[in-house]
């Protein structure tokens, strides 16, 4: 018990710190020194894959075939799925190394209007345990349960038989310590507003057996919204990650019965780079977005490294099997995540289950929190399927 205590307030005191401190690691010449410059953010649960599908495929999503859970990578895909209506249920127990009651829970769903538009929405859900406060006495202040949602609708239409685009509102609210004080400033939730474009082409290429390969390319913007502050001090208010991401996938058809999918997606957070000075914390969000492809204080060598790159392939049988593999590369003075991943699905009529199992990788790993980490996702097509060789 006191171990989940004490875990659980590590992780929240290091979610604050980290909205208002980053690794000094700019040398006399300005240049990176060798150690971590990580970006930090505030609500990062918004970058955690949330759906066992693309969980298993090293975290792609951008140009995957659409689902249920487009939503969360590019909702412009939807206006091309082939099942008119779908919702998923994903669960995921999240740090499971460290403590185990923290868990990301999401639900989403979408609609097609007609064959050119379709609607979606979506909730996110992740808890992060129970915890309890204690002053500098050592006085029982209570216990705690921090949580934080995101609440998304969005829009999306073809606009010709290849391209399409989408448009996501989204409603962040974020309760890590409300109504403790910290420095004479009593810790409110924080709220925001955000919203993502995304852009979606594809195209397919008929063989001489009657089967069809298919090329996609997927691009969105992510969580573009207002500063969230846990206090009412208008200097404390941090950036949300807004991201920009590029993704390819090319499905590839065996025969009529097996088809092979090869996805890559490279994201980048539009925040800036820490410096020294911390004035990267006064940028306004659209200077921060604009700014964040050239301010690293390594210059460009420093912008490459905050590329992280996630490969992923899904093989079909019959569409009624899965299996998937993948793997997520993140620079390692930037936060250093690696690790490959696993995972199956399953789909009889019209329900589906997606399984995926994480396994980080690179030196010095001991006892790494993502370790074992678990997603499962239920589907459930309500709509008609049109004939199709997509998969699911």
């Amino acid at each position: 018990m006191i171990r989940k205590l004490t875990l659980s307030l590590v992780f929240i005191y290091s979610t604050f710190t980290s909205l208002r401190t980053s690794a000094q690691t700019i040398d006399s010449t300005g240049q990176l020194d060798g150690r971590t410059n990580t970006i930090n953010t505030a609500v990062p649960f918004l970058r955690i894959t949330p759906d066992a599908r693309s969980g298993a495929m090293g975290d792609v999503g951008l140009a995957i075939s659409p689902d249920a859970n487009s939503i969360y990578y590019n909702l412009s895909k939807l206006p091309f799925s082939d099942v008119n209506s779908s919702i998923a249920v994903t669960y995921t127990p999240w740090l499971k190394e460290l403590v185990n009651d923290v868990f990301l829970a999401t639900v989403s769903g979408y609609t097609k209007i007609d064959e050119n538009q379709a609607v979606s929405g979506s909730l996110r859900y992740f808890s992060l345990g129970t915890i309890n406060f204690r002053d500098i006495t050592n006085t029982d202040q209570g216990n705690f349960r921090p949580r934080e949602f995101a609440i998304d609708a969005g829009y999306a239409r073809k606009l010709s038989e290849h391209f399409g685009v989408g448009l996501t509102g989204r409603f962040i609210y974020s309760n890590l310590a409300g109504g403790q004080t910290v420095n004479d400033q009593t810790i409110r939730p924080g709220k925001a507003f955000a919203a993502d474009v995304s852009g979606y082409y594809t195209k397919d290429f008929e063989k001489d057996d009657g089967t069809v390969n298919k090329l996609s390319v997927g691009l969105a913007i992510t969580n573009i919204g207002t500063k969230i502050s846990y206090t009412s001090s208008a200097q404390n208010k941090d950036f949300i990650p807004t991201n920009f991401g590029l993704g390819a996938a090319y499905k590839l058809s065996l025969d009529e019965l097996n088809t092979l999918t090869f996805a890559l997606d490279i994201n980048k957070l539009m925040v800036p780079t820490p410096d020294t000075t911390g004035a990267y914390k006064d940028k306004s969000v659209l200077e921060g977005m604009f700014s964040s492809f050239g301010d690293a204080p390594g210059g460009f060598k420093e912008e490459l490294q905050e590329l992280m790159y996630s490969v992923g392939m899904e093989y079909w049988y019959n569409q009624q099997f899965a299996v998937r593999a993948g793997y997520f590369n993140e620079n390692k003075n930037k936060g250093n995540r690696k690790y490959f991943t696993a995972g199956v699905g399953i789909k009889y009529d019209i329900f589906g289950l997606n399984f995926s199992y994480l396994v980080p990788s690179g030196s010095g790993i001991q006892r790494n929190p993502l370790s074992n980490t678990l997603r499962f996702t239920l589907t459930f097509d309500l709509g008609t399927k049109e004939e199709s060789r997509t998969g699911w």
